[in-house]
């Protein structure tokens, strides 16, 4: 719809009030509800948000070390924009219209920190070389009989699971919720985030959903509402939804990977695929995961943001660890999947499901981009078998700290997302690793009170 459209839309259904957000650094969907006029008089000139929501963490803490802004700027206001084109209505809470915002204006001079305006002018990097970027984000979450009073009143300590045991694509599991479950499947049909497949995973109150692909900044639309629409559907049948990437030690994580393709911009042809190669990939395809490759160290914390993903990304946990490529392999950083013409696409394995959508694919999508315009030869042979034992071409990161020095001081990094943008992204995850670093955990008590 355009403006025009818009306004006849909310006369014509007696709209009495909109909600819209947009996503932080972390991924965050942050917003408000208004009042139709002010949704009118902002469309142009903009909604004033105080820019603090890019000068602090996931907490509400601010940061002390980024320059973007913070006490030294006085937090002023900056002006997000309602994209229009991301009009959907939320079924659980009585269709209010709902709109998806980023800090892109209308000169395309973006805020450096803003996830979808990043993502937006990648897309448009893409759509300049004549592509049409085609992707998905698959996401794995664990449920648990709790309320966010019950967590905190028991400090996250003996956390009841939904279901029990270890039951990987369970229907009785499912049955047993099957309010909750259903209503997921139906709900974010309805909030147009169509699921391709919902089931359980392997592990105690796990579920994975699939997310139908669609265009790139529309997908990660989709994955982004995703998280947020599946706790707030959690919510209203007793039930806490957790997107960490590793909640505990003794079970599998939690992935985000994503499905990526290009294709001609009629969307006629999928360039990934050629019948007369070995693997069915195009050159194109080859020099994309080259340069996916190539630039993996160099931005491996907007795949991994947080703390808690290198807790998942270890040996033998359905996780990658190495800078690896295989046909159909899962113990590889990236899958590519040839079944069929249409159906032939890199999978990027290392997200979990504690990504920030937006990044994730703007990683992805600018790294292939940039394999591409260098025409990288794909000079890594596949790996058959073990990925975890290939390291003769690098293995990543293990912790936060040291992926993001990686990236601060990557020229790769600044060329694929400009200065501005890394040098801030970068400081924030610096500022994630010197909170934990300073925490004194649950484990160096058990370990150390009485024996050291």
């Amino acid at each position: 719809m355009n403006e025009e459209q818009i306004k006849a839309y909310l006369e014509e259904n007696n709209i009495q009030k909109i909600k819209f957000a947009f996503a932080d650094i972390d991924g965050v969907l942050r917003g408000k509800v208004i009042h139709p006029k002010k949704f009118i008089d902002g469309l142009q000139s903009g909604y004033g948000f105080c820019d603090v929501v890019f000068g602090w963490d996931s907490s509400d803490v601010c940061y002390d070390n980024v320059q973007l802004t913070g006490w030294h700027t006085g937090y002023p206001d900056k002006l997000c924009r309602i994209d229009l084109s991301t009009l959907r209505n939320i079924p659980w809470q009585d269709n209010i219209p709902f709109f998806l915002a980023d800090y892109s204006d209308p000169k395309g001079v973006d805020l450096p920190a803003c996830p979808r305006s990043l993502l937006k002018h990648i897309t448009k990097q893409c759509s300049d070389l004549g592509y049409h970027a085609e992707f998905a984000q698959e996401f794995e979450w664990f449920n648990f009989r709790e309320t966010p009073q019950t967590v905190n009143d028991k400090n996250f300590t003996n956390i009841n699971t939904l279901t029990p045991g270890m039951f990987g694509y369970s229907i009785l599991r499912t049955s047993e919720n099957s309010d909750f479950y259903y209503d997921l499947f139906t709900l974010l049909t309805q909030f147009n985030i169509p699921i391709e497949g919902l089931h359980t995973e392997t592990g105690p109150g796990v579920y994975e959903a699939a997310i139908m692909h669609d265009e790139v900044l529309s997908a990660a639309d989709k994955a982004v509402l995703f998280k947020t629409a599946v706790k707030e559907i959690a919510y209203k049948h007793g039930i806490m939804a957790s997107f960490m990437a590793k909640w505990t030690e003794t079970l599998p994580g939690c992935s985000g990977h994503i499905h990526q393709s290009l294709w001609s911009t009629d969307k006629s042809q999928n360039l990934f695929y050629n019948a007369d190669d070995e693997h069915k990939m195009s050159d194109l395809h080859k020099h994309y995961l080259a340069g996916q490759l190539y630039c993996m160290p160099h931005i491996l914390p907007m795949y991994a943001p947080t703390i808690n993903s290198y807790k998942r990304l270890v040996e033998g946990a359905w996780a990658p660890t190495t800078i690896t490529w295989g046909v159909e392999n899962r113990t590889t950083a990236l899958r590519v999947i040839n079944t069929t013409p249409d159906l032939t696409r890199l999978e990027t394995r290392i997200p979990g499901s504690d990504t920030n959508p937006y990044l994730a694919m703007a990683a992805a999508l600018a790294s292939g981009l940039y394999g591409i315009k260098n025409k990288l030869a794909l000079n890594i042979p596949q790996t058959i078998g073990n990925g975890y034992q290939e390291k003769r071409n690098g293995v990543l990161a293990t912790n936060l700290y040291d992926a993001a020095v990686n990236m601060q001081n990557s020229g790769i990094a600044k060329e694929l997302f400009g200065e501005g943008f890394v040098e801030h992204f970068t400081q924030t995850r610096l500022w994630e690793h010197r909170q934990y670093a300073k925490y004194v955990t649950d484990w160096e008590l058990k370990r150390y009170f009485e024996i050291i």
